[in-house]
């Protein structure tokens, strides 16, 4: 029985050209070796499954083959090529930090450092998941990294950059692998399926790149999983189906729904997903990441963000189509809002539904806030009609025959406006404070008053409120008013710290202790005083605002300061120095 070989050492890089996403650095790289500019130490940082340890092993064994082909790639005839081939070098070392950290690891490397290759220019030594190395271990590299022997290289990886010390780092040539693109792995797997022999659909390679998040050695053990399952034919419906993820149907029919105020719909549809097995909170950062999917697709300079296979892209580009974008940043503050609260929610489930209904309901909150037309005016009786006209006077039959009266424009009149309290006066500024007081009502010109349609009825003026109360009741007024600022913390706090006094039966003190909480209180008194007036049930409340005296108090730092402020609280004390002769230090 033949050896079974993982697709992900089975089709690891041997040459430059062939490594996958790191252009730049695979260039870098090649210019250096053709140049002869090799430095001593390099850092390759990055994600996992991007390419670090192959760079590093194809760097390794490009420097030290005897015969290199344009002076770029191995040969792979030489002695030292087929050393490397066969792992059997003697030039290449490779070092686990994970499981080789201590300071005694350390010590046995830089042992090996000093014997020089045998076949080669170069001994290199690759040290994998450097972050993990203690730190006596890093002390213990220093010197050795700064000023290594002449035919010695150190290359260290790892996938935690901010891990190594900054000593390490500056002793290195650091180089920062780019995690795989999708479309980059989507090619990559379609060369490994056509040299295996398997078919495979586009958005079953899109769902595997996507799962695979910039890795291109978790993609290919995906792969190896999806041929172990599906054979050599590997289709959409089976690779959703190993992989469970949800399949993107359920969240253009959300959308769809959405937009349709289906709110039932919705619900169905979570429930489905639900019973399939799939969490809510990640049903819902899917539907989030597809509605940021939708938005991207609306505007050609953004369509290159949108990581998917061709056939789905174009039915995002339908979707967008069909939803605003207004409607779509709505949606995805519900949606952003639901996942922070997911979190911490006693009944899930409900958080989602509640989050789904939402999303329905947009458009239709939006219609029922809309206005609506002006109602046209009824004709009154003493209007004509103009099924039975009456008949004019003779003596108006020579004159121009009456135009119907144009229909009256709806103009705001007294008995439409809101009903509404005392407005309150222009704030007073005297020297001791602050003063609000209601404004007179001043009698309306006839110029300007607002014509009425004669069926109309007169409205009747509010009558002026002037209950009395205590100073219990006006606090406890003044203490509810605080739920109303929730928004507010700063303004909430100030109102449950400082209770206002009675003056006389409708002035009302309040003292503010620094100018900033003054000008806070100042900004929102309006508010305040109507808000109090409601409570107390009494339109004649005035408010009389006014700031404390601000002193600030002489503190006492040295020796001779403290003993100043000890002798006035207790002359005593000045005795006793005095009777002892004792000096202030």
């Amino acid at each position: 029985m033949e050896n079974y070989i993982v697709s992900a050492r089975k089709y690891r890089p041997q040459t430059f050209d062939t490594v996958v996403g790191q252009q730049a650095l695979t260039q870098t790289l090649q210019n250096a070796i053709r140049q002869n500019h090799l430095a001593h130490a390099y850092l390759f940082c990055g994600p996992r499954g991007v390419g670090k340890t192959t760079c590093a092993r194809i760097f390794a064994k490009t420097i030290n083959c005897l015969n290199p082909q344009n002076g770029l790639d191995a040969c792979n005839e030489c002695e030292s090529c087929k050393a490397f081939n066969e792992q059997r070098s003697f030039n290449i070392h490779e070092l686990d930090a994970a499981s080789n950290n201590s300071v005694e690891d350390i010590r046995s490397l830089i042992d090996q450092v000093r014997i020089p290759p045998q076949i080669g220019k170069y001994s290199v030594y690759i040290i994998d998941e450097v972050h993990m190395l203690s730190q006596g271990a890093f002390n213990a590299l220093l010197k050795t990294l700064e000023e290594p022997p002449s035919y010695a290289i150190f290359i260290l990886a790892t996938t935690e950059k901010h891990k190594v010390p900054a000593t390490i780092l500056s002793r290195c040539q650091v180089y920062d692998f780019n995690r795989m693109t999708v479309p980059d792995t989507i090619a990559y797997l379609q060369k490994v399926a056509s040299n295996e022999g398997v078919t495979v659909s586009d958005e079953a390679l899109n769902i595997v790149a996507q799962k695979a998040d910039g890795g291109m050695r978790d993609a290919l053990s995906i792969f190896d999983q999806l041929v172990s399952f599906c054979g050599k034919e590997i289709t959409y419906e089976r690779t959703i189906a190993i992989l469970n993820v949800l399949d993107t149907e359920y969240y253009f029919r959300l959308v769809d729904l959405s937009l349709q105020h289906d709110v039932s719909g919705a619900l169905l549809l979570l429930n489905d997903v639900l019973n399939k097995g799939f969490d809510a909170g990640q049903f819902i950062i899917g539907l989030a990441q597809h509605l940021r999917d939708v938005l991207v697709a609306r505007d050609p300079q953004t369509l290159p963000l949108l990581e998917t296979a061709e056939t789905i892209r174009a039915r995002y580009g339908e979707q967008a189509k069909q939803c605003s974008p207004i409607w779509i940043f709505q949606a995805l503050d519900v949606l952003n809002t639901c996942d922070v609260q997911y979190r911490t929610a006693k009944n899930k489930r409900l958080t989602v539904e509640l989050a789904l209904i939402k999303m329905t309901q947009l458009g239709v909150a939006q219609a029922v806030t809309a206005p609506q037309p002006a109602a046209q005016p009824k004709p009154t009786p003493a209007q004509p009609q103009k099924a039975e006209p009456a008949p004019a006077p003779q003596p108006q039959a020579a004159q121009p025959a009456p135009q119907p009266a144009p229909k009256p424009t709806p103009q705001p009149a007294p008995q439409s406006a809101p009903k509404m309290g005392p407005i309150p006066s222009a704030i007073k500024m005297p020297t001791a404070g602050l003063s609000f007081a209601p404004k007179p009502q001043s009698s309306a010109t006839p110029a300007q008053e607002t014509p009425q349609p004669e069926n109309s009825e007169p409205t009747t003026p509010k009558e002026e409120r002037k209950d009395p109360f205590t100073l219990d009741r006006l606090r406890d007024a003044w203490v509810g008013l605080a739920k109303n600022y929730t928004s507010e913390p700063r303004l909430k706090q100030l109102i449950e710290t400082y209770l206002p006094t009675k003056a006389d039966e409708t002035t009302i003190n309040l003292q503010m202790p620094n100018p900033w909480q003054m000008e806070q209180m100042k900004k929102a008194l309006p508010s305040v005083l109507q808000q109090l007036r409601d409570e107390l049930h009494n339109d004649l409340v005035e408010i009389h605002l006014t700031q404390e005296e601000f002193t600030q108090e002489q503190m006492a730092y040295t020796a001779e300061e403290k003993f100043k402020v000890m002798s006035e609280t207790n002359p005593l004390v000045l005795e006793l120095k005095n009777q002892l002769g004792l000096q202030i230090d």
